[in-house]
């Protein structure tokens, strides 16, 4: 079933390398699903806070709504966010898989969203516009980040030791048969392979672009699949793609056999978990609510994510116990 479901996928939603394709094709769906994503953000917190014939309201009073990516790490992220808040009497939402950052982050500036935990570098992509280069350093990419948000209405609260950024993987056959230790090493062999992952990756400065002008690399095909999910990882085991692009925090990679190439020229940048929030949240509950999320992040390192990860990938629908279970551990409920 899942590989008839990547072939189907190939056939219909296939974007070549940058000289020819279905690019445009591509684009306008994703269009479509950037414009239904945004339209079921609007209609869950409309429904959700109507009561009889009473003015319909964006949310009932004083709740904060928590929003995610549509990746597994980003939904137990937003629980984590979320448990934290809630033991500590906030009243609290949470729209999981909401869709991609296109979809996402201009719902947080509009204020249908309180709360998304963000990854610095790519956030900073997004809201500067990719006017200001991503920093490798945390701390800068802080930094930048907060001043790029100033002007939107926006904070970025303090970022967690935990990082998850693009990883480009490839099979442990793979990389033994074309010698491939890094990305670089790609660029001979990118002509005969397909590189699979997030269908939104050809119109991202750190996924296929990046690798195009950092790299210059031209791969055969380019198949959109799933965020670091099953249909990715499934289409890598059997070979119906080349090259995947997954994440840092892949839990899977020594178990079925996978190699993350190295990243020898900097494309990705420092990629903490970050929670970004709305300024007038922040100045409605005032410094305990800051304390309460800063908290979380401080605990939360890389390793953590990485289990976390591996416990949601396991039973997708645990996300919330997931989170339950880290918190409590780390005295946080």
């Amino acid at each position: 079933m899942i590989t008839r479901t990547v072939r189907r996928r190939a056939t219909r939603g296939q974007i070549t390398h940058p000289t020819g394709g279905h690019i445009s094709w591509s684009a306008a769906d994703w269009g479509r699903r950037q414009f239904l994503g945004y339209g079921l953000i609007m209609l869950i917190v409309v429904s959700a806070s109507c009561t009889g014939s009473e003015p319909q309201t964006p949310r009932p009073p004083g709740t904060i709504v928590v929003g995610s990516f549509n990746f597994p790490e980003s939904i137990v992220l937003a629980h984590l966010y979320a448990e934290a808040l809630r033991s500590r009497g906030y009243s609290v939402s949470v729209l999981p898989n909401i869709g991609t950052r296109e979809v996402v982050d201009p719902a947080l500036g509009r204020g249908l969203l309180d709360l998304v935990p963000e990854y610095a570098g790519s956030a900073l992509e997004f809201f500067g516009l990719g006017a200001t280069s991503a920093a490798h350093e945390p701390s800068a990419a802080h930094a930048a980040l907060v001043r790029a948000l100033s002007a939107r209405g926006l904070v970025a609260l303090a970022a967690a030791p935990a990082q998850d950024a693009n990883a480009i993987v490839v099979r442990a056959e793979t990389a033994r048969r074309y010698h491939l230790r890094t990305i670089s090493d790609l660029a001979p062999v990118a002509p005969r392979l397909a590189l699979g992952g997030p269908p939104e990756c050809p119109s991202r400065p750190l996924c296929l672009g990046g690798l195009r002008s950092v790299y210059g690399l031209s791969f055969h095909s380019f198949v959109g699949l799933d965020v670091d999910g099953p249909l990715t990882l499934q289409a890598l085991i059997d070979g119906e793609i080349g090259v995947a692009v997954m994440t840092t925090t892949l839990p899977t990679a020594s178990a079925d056999h996978l190699v993350i190439l190295a990243d020898d020229r900097g494309l990705q940048p420092a990629e903490n978990v970050t929670p970004v929030v709305r300024e007038a949240v922040l100045t409605r509950h005032g410094t305990t609510f800051a304390e309460v999320v800063n908290a979380v992040s401080e605990r939360l390192t890389t390793a953590d994510l990485t289990s976390l990860d591996a416990a949601v990938l396991r039973n997708p629908s645990s996300a919330s116990a997931v989170a339950e279970r880290w918190l409590t551990t780390h005295g946080l409920m």
